[in-house]
């Protein structure tokens, strides 16, 4: 759906729904191997969450399967669709998709659980209010989850085959200007092996932020 009726007319828009739309729909896409580890490293009950950037919607179906009320974000319309099927199709009623910008407006929290994972865009976004603004509807004792990119594989998609050049965990943090009511729980970087889509895999680092909200 579209957030409150607006034209989401905008870069972003321009540039990723021409690629869902180019792109083979997915039944059963695959969630985040460094999410999944996060939520059972972090013995996280099942809440309500916001994925903010939901690609195909792997992390939002995951989350759903295993009782956790998930609203999806997409600014493409195509994914927004496919994930709301997808959410009917396998009976996923916990499961809501939205159409945002992320720029320009977010689901209503509050949320025990956001998370990011691989917000990144060759599309300037305003990535770091984004995450700002989505930490304030994090509910107290919730999770503000980031999970970036730290390094490419052989086979990742690159804008213009330009290498792109990623913050580390603790720029990122600081980018939130958090206040005192927030704990640390995870900055780090990790490195993890990743299977490309020819069978081949290979090693690449993550930077994951984990925050957690003690008070307003």
């Amino acid at each position: 759906m579209t957030h409150d009726g607006q034209d989401l007319t905008s870069p972003s828009t321009e540039f990723w729904e021409p690629l869902h739309q180019s792109a083979e729909p997915v039944t059963a896409p695959p969630p985040n191997a460094r999410l999944t580890e996060l939520v059972r490293d972090l013995e996280l009950a099942p809440g309500h969450a916001c994925d903010l950037g939901s690609g195909r919607g792997g992390d939002a179906r995951w989350l759903a399967s295993l009782g956790w009320h998930v609203t999806a974000t997409e600014v493409s319309a195509t994914a927004v669709a496919r994930i709301a099927d997808m959410a009917a199709a396998q009976g996923l009623d916990r499961l809501r998709a939205e159409r945002h910008d992320l720029s320009r407006t977010l689901p209503t929290g509050p949320f025990g659980l956001v998370y990011a994972c691989y917000f990144h865009s060759p599309v300037a976004f305003g990535r770091e209010e984004v995450l700002r603004r989505a930490a304030q509807h994090v509910a107290v004792g919730g999770r503000l989850v980031i999970i970036d990119h730290a390094s490419t594989a052989p086979w990742s998609w690159r804008f213009e085959d330009e290498e792109p050049a990623f913050p580390t965990p603790e720029e990122t943090l600081g980018t939130l200007m958090l206040a005192d009511g927030w704990i640390t729980e995870r900055c780090e970087s990790a490195e993890r092996v990743a299977n490309g889509p020819d069978g081949t895999t290979a090693r690449v680092t993550d930077n994951v932020i984990v925050v957690r909200r003690r008070h307003t």
